[in-house]
């Protein structure tokens, strides 16, 4: 369930010897309706869903609040009117003492997905949290690579700790807590 047209094509071909097993809808964590229609017999939720881009969010807070939000509030009621029982929910590093939007904004998405777990039984709401996923969208190692070619790179406090880890590593975790 995506906004991106040109990845759900992707996977359909990647997994196509999957096809009784998967299905790909396009659809917005916005959209309610939609979001109900395709969680219908599905088992399992990996909610991945969020406007990302720390600036684009300073800019356009509405926007990242319905999205990370009311998004995120939109598929825990898709959730509870399924028969999914497992839904882990992706978040940062930056929700663990947000200074900004994005940061505030997944802790409160964070806060909802575990707080669900209040409120029906059989389902199991679970969080994980990691650092910059290294070359993903939104990964800032791009912005890096470009700064370097200028001679100098911007970060935004030398004594900060930045966590990072591959796409590899992210998928291997989240399945390994899928599993536990």
């Amino acid at each position: 369930f995506s906004r991106d047209e040109l990845k759900q094509y992707e996977m359909t071909e990647k997994f196509k010897n999957y096809k009784e097993k998967l299905r790909f809808f396009l659809g917005d964590i916005r959209d309610l309706p939609r979001l109900k229609t395709a969680m219908k017999n599905v088992d399992i939720v990996v909610h991945a869903a969020a406007l990302k881009q720390v600036e684009t969010a300073e800019y356009n807070p509405f926007e990242v609040v319905k999205t990370n939000v009311v998004g995120t509030q939109n598929v825990i009621d898709s959730i509870y009117s399924s028969n999914v029982k497992l839904a882990i929910s992706l978040s940062t590093d930056k929700a663990a003492a947000p200074i900004n939007l994005y940061g505030a904004t997944k802790l409160t998405a964070d806060k909802l997905f575990v707080s669900a777990n209040n409120y029906i039984p059989n389902k199991l709401f679970s969080v994980v949290r990691y650092g910059n996923v290294m070359m993903s969208r939104g990964s800032v190692i791009p912005s890096f690579k470009k700064q370097k070619l200028n001679g100098t790179i911007n970060i935004t406090d030398k004594d900060m700790t930045r966590f990072s880890l591959t796409l590899s590593e992210g998928v291997e975790f989240v399945i390994k807590c899928l599993c536990n």
